[in-house]
């Protein structure tokens, strides 16, 4: 939508080919519906927060930085406000904002939108020459395949662009969820399923070793672990094995251990008395007390001034390393982004243009490049969809 919009202010007749019973399906149900339009920083911060291909970018972010879509959407009239860790939302907090603003543009421009399956492209001497829409042959001088990757194929991100990138001789990378939930081998989240913890500090380790560490929110769901901590941690997993990966979560990252021995201490002597279980309930979110006064080990029903030392401080290490055991991703359908996609190599990164057929170009997560959590996928998505209106103004 956004590439259409822009290549027809630049003059081009454009149309928006759509498969879905409605434009931009995805875009309205990213950020839990509110629409993270992008991060606001600047682009070598985006690049930070890109992990595979993050150089193939460059070129794009710096012709449609995050400062670029902010201003592009407050011109239709859609108010921003920057929240914690820099995501932009909709001052409303409605995506449907956000789709019904490229829609109106869409409509304004006079861009045609076309219902129905593209089944193959047409290529003519080597070129692309248009596209063949539910039996329909369309002519363009380019298209622009931005059909998004497989996760959320209810929304119409359904795979079906790879198997037309791949009819004109593209290569598709193996193909993974990334920004997903991940199910634990504990079964005892589900009784703290639907908790959202917000101001955690978690360590994704494989074997003894840390590889991604975070700050923010983690949820308990009824299969495992979940929320956006816990959704950017699955980007560093390039393949899930069972029992390879972990999750450390401390629960009171605001306090040192030996700070923490002496709150507990403290409660306990507020509560001289009380069963240990129920003794929790002042440290931690009801769902979770009695979850952690099993994991400790101490008997429930131990009076809190009977808790030796060695067992106080036992809980202290439970709540700073909380671990769960990595089972495995949740389907690939609930994955907020798809890793993997069109190989860059075959991509002009200053045109998105493919380098094996000229006349078609690409945007968005088809292209195996992914971010983080936090806008960082959208910013993606309409940097290299600038690039490629552009570059087709241009030819």
């Amino acid at each position: 939508m956004y590439c259409a919009a822009r290549a027809a202010e630049m003059g081009l007749s454009a149309a928006v080919a759509e498969h879905g019973k409605s434009l931009g399906r995805k875009l309205g149900i990213t950020g839990k519906g509110r629409c993270n339009v992008t991060n606001n920083c600047d682009p070598e911060t985006v690049l930070k927060n890109v992990p595979r291909n993050p150089r193939f970018l460059y070129s794009a972010l710096s012709k449609c930085s995050p400062a670029d879509m902010m201003e592009y959407f407050e011109g239709l009239g859609v108010p921003l406000k920057t929240e914690r860790g820099q995501r932009v939302f909709p001052v409303s907090d409605k995506a449907g904002d956000v789709v019904n603003a490229l829609e109106k543009q869409l409509r304004r421009l006079n861009v045609e939108i076309i219902r129905g399956n593209c089944t193959r492209l047409v290529i003519e001497d080597g070129r692309c020459a248009g596209a063949l829409i539910s039996g329909r042959e369309v002519r363009a001088r380019a298209v622009v395949l931005a059909t998004g990757g497989l996760s959320y194929p209810l929304t119409g991100s359904d795979g079906s662009g790879y198997a037309l990138a791949q009819q004109a001789g593209h290569t598709v990378t193996e193909r993974s969820p990334s920004l997903i939930p991940m199910e634990t081998e504990e079964r005892w989240v589900c009784r703290a399923a639907g908790l959202d913890l917000r101001n955690v500090s978690m360590k994704l380790m494989c074997g003894g070793k840390a590889v991604y560490e975070d700050f923010g929110e983690l949820l308990f769901t009824a299969y495992g672990v979940g929320g956006p901590t816990i959704l950017s941690a699955s980007a560093h997993i390039p393949a899930m094995e069972p029992g390879k990966y972990s999750v450390v979560i401390d629960l009171k990252p605001a306090l040192s251990e030996k700070q923490l021995d002496a709150r507990i201490l403290r409660d306990f002597w507020e509560r001289k008395g009380m069963r240990f279980a129920d003794s929790l309930r002042g440290l931690l979110p009801a769902q979770l007390a009695p979850v952690v006064a099993e994991l400790s080990g101490i008997p429930a029903d131990k009076k809190v001034d009977e808790v030796t030392k060695e067992q106080r401080r036992e809980l202290g290490r439970l709540l700073k390393g909380l671990t769960v055991h990595i089972r495995g991703f949740r389907p690939v359908e609930e994955a907020i982004v798809t890793r993997g996609g069109v190989s860059v190599k075959e991509i002009n990164p200053n045109t998105m243009e493919s380098r094996l057929c000229p006349g078609l170009y690409f945007a968005g997560e088809i292209i195996d490049c992914d971010g983080y959590t936090g806008g960082f996928n959208l910013q993606i998505a309409f940097a290299t969809a600038y690039s490629a209106a552009l570059a087709v103004s241009q030819a």
